[in-house]
């Protein structure tokens, strides 16, 4: 098989990069603290495939904390500026329901901090304990997605455990934590607070948190001997980490990267419950339409590829301006706009995946050159970016958004035309789209993946869009407890146990994306 050029590596510490813009921490947060991991896995001897794991989840650790962004919004508003403050706070006890009184209901009216809060106390905060526990799930997901292993699995689903017994889940407390969960939490606060304040408050964090938020053996080697632990952080972070991987994994091949990126593709749009399948619906749409446009194959799989990530940079973008139901202000729609550029910048290295990203950061580029981020225009755009951007036009509006509903296939063809005729999309690019459409195949509806039922499927896809029991119920005419049951019979035979884990598996089946078409129910 053909050298893609990209190793697992390579995307795992891209998305690491997507991790630090939803923790609001500066690029490389998360591989500087991946270098202090490895150092104290060093420091505690740990054998060979114990680095290994380590390597890995030390990368990954929170990677699964900006998904379902809005919800974290409804509680606490800028979920992004939320978990750069909670970062700095040992989430228990007191102080920790404090600060979450306190966030309850930002940036809404008087009357909703109040009811936000007095119902964040009246569930003793179980609403935030399932938001954990759906991001370490949709962690795990994507750990099995990439083959990772059993192991990286346990380690990045185990984010929010505790050495007390006082996390997230509750059952796992001291020795029961995976080891390598263990150390990258330890790490991650030393990264973090050497940064901002020096070593002696890492030091002092650490030592505070013995005990309670973090085993006591790795707080010891840190403060044993601390100063090594944070030499040389301030050099190229990939570099740095490439240097120490335990063992150099070969290139993937041409088609395992396109599995690769399909499973990130899936994971990165749970950021948000109306974005289930937006990467792949857009990139299947990119591949048709390339192809009649007698694009090269090389150059179709790239356009491919792009389409899938395309939107990745979304996790740096508030859940409050995505989730927003009416206009976005001046200031949300210049962070809106902010996700293209993060895109380019989190597929920067190596040159396969730079490739990627510059592609992927035309997506809302316009042929007279009004669009971002760059603003350029048709003379600067390939037959690629053109085509991306009328498949990513066409297969947003095929799905509902806080402000709108849906359209139908015929509505949405309407919609790109006058793009066209406006003059912001290529009508090559347009014609070849809708040709795309023509040809696509609908989902079949005798059975679904893992043994699914039609009617389990159709569960499926609307549970994915984010709908709650009882819209699904009306939606196909049945009780809200046959719904439940449904739910509990999807579970078991997908070996998920929560939405996110459903959602990661109805993307990877294709029970979500153009062919889930809903009629249009309010403004455009």
């Amino acid at each position: 098989m053909s050298d893609s050029g990209v190793r697992l590596t390579d995307l795992l510490m891209a998305l690491s990069l997507a991790t630090d813009l939803g923790f609001g921490q500066p690029p490389e947060h998360m591989l500087r603290s991946a270098r202090i991991a490895m150092r104290l896995g060093d420091r505690l001897g740990l054998e060979p495939d114990e680095l290994a794991t380590l390597y890995d989840v030390s990368i990954l650790t929170y990677v699964g904390c900006p998904v379902y962004g809005n919800e974290s919004s409804a509680l606490f508003g800028d979920d992004i500026d939320f978990r750069s403050h909670a970062l700095e706070l040992d989430l228990a006890g007191f102080p920790a329901m404090v600060f979450m009184l306190r966030r309850a209901g930002s940036g809404g009216s008087a009357f909703e901090r109040v009811r936000q809060a007095s119902a964040f106390m009246a569930t003793s905060g179980h609403s935030m304990l399932d938001q954990m526990a759906n991001h370490c799930s949709a962690a795990g997901v994507l750990a099995d997605h990439l083959q990772l292993g059993p192991d990286v699995r346990a380690g990045i689903e185990q984010a929010y455990a505790r050495w007390d017994g006082k996390g997230v889940p509750r059952d796992l407390a001291g020795e029961g934590l995976a080891l390598s969960a263990r150390i990258a939490h330890v790490a991650e606060a030393c990264e973090l607070f050497e940064r901002t304040s020096g070593v002696d408050a890492a030091i002092e964090v650490t030592r505070s948190r013995r005990g309670t938020h973090f085993d006591p053996s790795v707080v010891d080697a840190v403060v044993a001997d601390p100063a090594p632990l944070f030499e040389g952080l301030a050099d190229d972070p990939f570099e740095g980490l490439l240097a120490i991987e335990p063992s150099a994994r070969p290139a993937l091949s041409e088609d395992e990267l396109d599995l690769a990126l399909e499973a990130i593709a899936d994971f990165c749009d749970l950021r948000c419950p109306y974005f289930a399948g937006h990467g792949r619906g857009t990139a299947a749409l990119v591949a048709q339409a390339a192809s009649l446009l007698a694009v090269p194959a090389a150059e179709t799989r790239l356009a491919r590829r792009a389409a899938l990530v395309h939107d990745v940079g979304r996790f740096g973008v508030p859940g409050t301006v995505w989730d927003k139901p009416g206009p976005l202000t001046t200031s949300d729609l210049e962070r809106m706009r902010l996700h293209v550029y993060y895109v380019e910048r989190i597929f920067s290295r190596p040159e396969p995946l730079r490739r990627i990203g510059l592609l992927a950061a035309t997506h809302h580029e316009r042929m007279d050159g009004s669009g971002y981020h760059r603003g350029v225009g048709a003379a600067m755009l390939s037959v690629p970016a053109r085509v991306l951007a009328a498949a990513d036009v066409y297969q947003a509006l095929l799905e509902p958004r806080p402000h709108r509903g849906a359209f139908d296939q015929a509505e949405a063809a309407s919609l790109l035309r006058a793009e066209e005729k406006a003059g912001r999309l290529d009508p090559a690019a347009v014609d070849a789209v809708l040709g795309a459409v023509g040809h696509a195949a609908g989902r079949a509806r005798a059975g679904g993946p893992a043994g699914l039922t039609a009617r389990e499927s159709e569960v499926l896809a609307l549970l994915a869009e984010g709908l709650p029991n009882k819209s699904i119920a009306r939606q196909l005419g049945i009780s809200p407890k046959t719904v439940g049951n449904h739910v509990e019979h999807i579970y078991t035979k997908l070996g998920v146990s929560n939405r996110a884990g459903a959602t990661m598996e109805a993307m990877a089946h294709g029970l979500v994306g153009p062919s889930r078409i809903r009629s249009a129910e309010s403004r455009p």
